[in-house]
């Protein structure tokens, strides 16, 4: 099974975490770096998919798009047993305080040909 994975992060944390002084900011987040690449090398089997960061978001609604704020970070796109087996495997990886991260399984719309599973 598929699921994507999205990283919460919010707002209020990144205003605060911009307001830290860049040598501070820049030596936690080499740190952070290296710890989540850690992370992730050593599950590296489970990702179909291992995402990217997420820039700024445009809301589209019937009335047009505009600016819109979430507090979605990063995706990826795993592959697991279950849901609740690939929310076990990421209860270990928060890094920031309040923080979150949650787990969707994916599946094919109606009209649309199956993907093949990464083996």
């Amino acid at each position: 099974m598929k699921f994507l994975v999205l990283s919460k992060i919010p707002s209020a944390v990144l205003e605060d975490w911009k307001r830290t002084s860049p040598e501070s900011r820049k030596a936690a987040e080499e740190k952070m770096s290296g710890e989540i690449h850690s992370w992730t090398k050593g599950r590296s089997k489970i990702f179909v998919d291992p995402g990217a960061g997420l820039g700024k978001t445009k809301r589209i609604t019937s009335s047009g798009a505009l600016h819109a704020r979430n507090d979605l970070a990063m995706y990826a796109i795993v592959e697991g047993e279950s849901q609740d087996a690939v929310a076990k495997v990421f209860e270990s990886h928060l890094r920031i305080p309040e923080s979150s991260i949650e787990v969707m399984e994916l599946f094919p719309l109606a009209d649309q040909p199956r993907s093949q599973s990464k083996k």
